[in-house]
């Protein structure tokens, strides 16, 4: 009967990433199906993690993140939780040696939320480190299974792959981040002053990381390549939309790729990968 219990943790995770994220769970979906329910997992942490920091706004944020990471090291330890979320995250790091060390910066880049409003430059790379680069290090485990060699060549690709998405999400969601949060994640960046020289340096950035994840998206093991692929297709198609908008624009709403497109760039990328036909 435990295993009908694990079962439907990991099918809490499900639920939780095809209600938050349609991007992402179309990715996932794209994955050989072993993949699923690990990286679901991943995905539901990371989803509850960020929803409390940026969520519950008439609660003690403080004291739900320092009890919700109390439990996920736990349930990490006991390899056992009530709460279903921990529960299939405990599974997938204990069955594939995820370091603790990545859930650790993870959570560490949580808690700056609860706090920071405006970043220096070692305090932005940080953030990155543990709110993107990490998560992407996860699911890189997961994908190689065990294979340290693959790992350790993949890992920098991987790290340039999260940061690039979460750059595109701070320029996606920046005027949300700053009304709802009084948040402003680009070093030096006034969010009233937003210029676009500003703008252009950072989408420099982004597509230099851009180029260098995609070196490692090549080598990916082929049950994994097109949904990173995808994933990958998705944000370069919402970074060329920004790209080309103006300042005042992102910083007036969000802005979004549609549905139908969604699913265009699904068919695309099944078919690029099906042909072994990967570019930019």
């Amino acid at each position: 009967m435990e295993h009908l219990y694990t079962q439907t943790a990991f099918d809490c995770s499900k639920l939780i990433t095809q209600t938050y994220s349609t991007s992402f769970s179309l990715g996932i979906r794209t994955l050989n199906k072993k993949y699923h329910a690990p990286i679901y997992a991943i995905y539901g942490f990371v989803r509850y993690a960020d929803e409390i920091v940026d969520t519950f706004h008439d609660h003690d944020k403080g004291k739900l993140l320092i009890r919700f990471k109390k439990d996920t090291y736990q349930a990490i330890e006991e390899g056992i939780s009530l709460n279903p979320v921990l529960h299939s995250l405990q599974q997938v790091v204990n069955q594939y040696s995820i370091d603790l060390d990545l859930i650790e910066a993870f959570l560490v880049s949580m808690e700056m939320d609860l706090s920071k409003k405006d970043y220096d430059d070692p305090e932005y790379k940080k953030y990155i480190y543990g709110s993107a680069e990490v998560v992407g290090l996860m699911c890189l485990k997961v994908f190689c299974d065990g294979d340290q060699e693959e790992y350790e060549e993949l890992l920098t690709p991987a790290k340039h792959l999260g940061s690039a998405f979460q750059k595109v999400n701070f320029l996606r969601d920046i005027k949300s981040d700053y009304d709802e949060r009084g948040r402003v994640y680009f070093p030096g960046v006034d969010f009233n002053r937003f210029t676009e020289d500003e703008k252009k340096h950072i989408e420099a950035d982004i597509k230099e990381e851009f180029q260098k994840a995609l070196v490692g998206i090549k080598k990916l093991p082929r049950g994994v390549r097109a949904g990173v692929y995808l994933a990958y297709i998705y944000y370069t198609v919402l970074f060329k939309k920004i790209t080309r908008l103006s300042p005042e624009r992102i910083k007036s709403e969000r802005i979004r790729v549609p549905n139908f497109k969604k699913l265009l760039l699904l068919i695309k990328s099944y078919f690029l990968h099906k042909l072994n036909f990967i570019s930019e």
